[in-house]
């Protein structure tokens, strides 16, 4: 007969809030770092780093639940912040440099959500790649 399957019964995305790899604080003591956001169309990638840019602590709205399309919304990249906002306080960082990658729509939103933890933003660098001509244009199209 086999193993029964159960199935939990509850309503729809559960999103918690925190994901297994950001229960853990890095025991290291920053007081300055860089934030790197990387807002794609598909999701929100933020990444805690030191001066140096040794990466400290990265999360993403995928790691914290969100699926499809809630990924890429601006409320999944502000939680994003938020968190790696509570993280970088419980460490110490006092101010952060901010570099600021694509054209997603969590690109204000992650930025906000960190700098209303209390943290002192010194600077803001949009390193979004710019194609100057790109690839060769396809042949017209023949009807």
């Amino acid at each position: 007969m086999g193993k029964k399957r159960i199935i939990k019964k509850g309503g729809g995305s559960d999103v918690s809030g925190t994901s297994r790899a950001l229960n853990r604080i890095p025991k290291k003591k920053v007081i300055t770092g860089k934030l790197n956001i990387l807002a794609t169309f598909n999701n929100t990638l933020v990444t805690l780093a030191d001066t140096k840019g040794n990466s400290i602590i990265a999360a993403s709205s995928g790691a914290l639940g969100f699926k499809g399309s809630r990924k890429s919304t601006p409320f999944a990249a502000a939680k994003v912040g938020e968190i790696l906002g509570e993280k970088a306080q419980q460490m110490g960082m006092k101010e952060a440099e901010v570099i600021i990658k694509g054209v997603g729509a969590g690109r204000e939103s992650a930025l906000r959500a960190f700098a209303g933890k209390g943290i002192n933003i010194t600077k803001i660098i949009d390193r979004t790649p710019v194609p100057h001509n790109g690839p060769r244009a396809p042949k017209p199209r023949r009807v």
